[in-house]
């Protein structure tokens, strides 16, 4: 029987394909596995990864440019279950999930970037970060994963069409580890057919996003203390001197072109160490009251010159159960400044989801920034 040509092209093309992805198979000698929280077993027909919580990282693999895909299976069970890539240490990794309670909800799935243990959910969200996505329940979804230099894909199910497109994939371009995770806190789930793919060429058309001019009065860099314990403001003080702060070091933050400050980028939170002061220097031509937008998480309590002027607190569900926590202009402060150089210190303590201060100043035509 003759072939066409055009059949033996597609086939040679398929397997070249197919060829190219490298399957892995579940077990210790392919992965580091967290102890006591990962089996492998028979699942809907398929050999499964059972992840009961923690990351299961690939050994061995590191990938700048990639693909990742898997099939992945889970309950209708509160969770948050999905991959990591360009993991350059357990701390520091690009991250996406699915939150399986919020099934077709605008944050159903979530990319964010993890910097120093904390990831920044509550900092990045809306289009390149989240997306609507009605999940399949006890099914298997194919789920594939791609980045290439500072930009990604995201597919579930539809391999044709991205369900997210990551514009801006906030950790180093680097190469990392991969690996597949679940938070211990709530539902597990399986994994199955594990597939990677290094790539040396662009597997999509990166798209050119024009980057805005910085908006009037942005604030584009704040000088950062060190941390310290939200404690200290157990005395409540109203006021003081820079000899007296418990955190004198400054290292300066140059903010993302929105004027966000990702405070993780700089340091680890921890439970005893949850607070720094941003600080920006502002000069007036004349005595005034200077409005400034300020958009914060979780916690701040701002100083004008060394006196406290305003506190305020954006914890997620502090207003409500429903309240997330998502960090915007939703406070405006009126800063009393006098002619000269005027000191503004902004303490900012933070719980989880996200460490970031954003500031903007109303009528920038009346002062300047150092």
């Amino acid at each position: 029987m003759k072939v066409p040509v055009s059949y033996l092209l597609f086939f040679v093309v398929f397997v070249k394909t197919v060829s190219s992805q490298t399957q892995i198979p579940f077990d210790s000698e392919h992965w580091q596995l967290p102890e006591g929280k990962a089996v492998v077993e028979e699942y809907m027909g398929e050999k499964s990864l059972f992840l009961q919580g923690g990351i299961a990282f690939l050994k061995d693999i590191e990938l700048r440019n990639g693909i990742i895909e898997f099939d992945l299976a889970v309950p209708e069970k509160r969770g948050f279950v999905g991959a990591i890539f360009r993991s350059t240490d357990p701390s520091n990794y690009e991250e996406f999930y699915l939150r399986m309670h919020q099934s077709g909800n605008p944050d159903a799935t979530q990319y964010t970037p993890v910097f120093n243990g904390m990831a920044g959910w509550q900092l990045y969200f809306g289009t390149g970060f989240t997306e609507t996505f009605t999940m399949d329940f006890d099914q298997w979804m194919h789920v594939k994963i791609v980045f290439w230099e500072d930009q990604g894909e995201i597919y579930i199910r539809d391999m044709e069409n991205p369900l997210i497109f990551m514009h801006d994939l906030k950790q180093e371009t680097a190469a990392g580890k991969v690996g597949l995770e679940v938070n211990p806190n709530f539902s597990p789930a399986h994994y199955a057919n594990f597939q990677y793919q290094a790539l040396t060429k662009a597997p999509f058309s990166p798209r050119q996003i024009e980057t805005p001019a910085p908006e009037a009065g942005l604030i584009q860099k704040w000088m950062v203390s060190r941390a310290f314990s939200e404690v200290w403001f157990d005395k409540f003080q109203l006021q003081f001197k820079e000899s007296d702060l418990p955190a004198r070091d400054w290292t300066i933050l140059k903010t993302e072109p929105d004027g966000l400050a990702n405070i993780s980028r700089l340091t680890e939170r921890t439970k005893e160490n949850n607070t720094v002061f941003a600080k920006v220097i502002i000069n007036a031509s004349a005595d005034h009251i200077q409005p400034l937008a300020l958009a914060f998480s979780d916690r701040v309590s701002v100083y004008v010159n060394g006196k406290v002027l305003f506190s305020g607190n954006d914890t997620y569900s502090s207003r409500d159960y429903r309240f997330l926590g998502s960090i915007g202009y939703f406070d405006t402060i009126f800063l009393p400044l006098k002619k000269g150089r005027n000191e503004i210190m902004i303490a900012v303590s933070e719980g989880f989801g996200g460490w970031g201060i954003r500031g903007k100043l109303i009528e920038p035509e009346k002062v300047t920034i150092e």
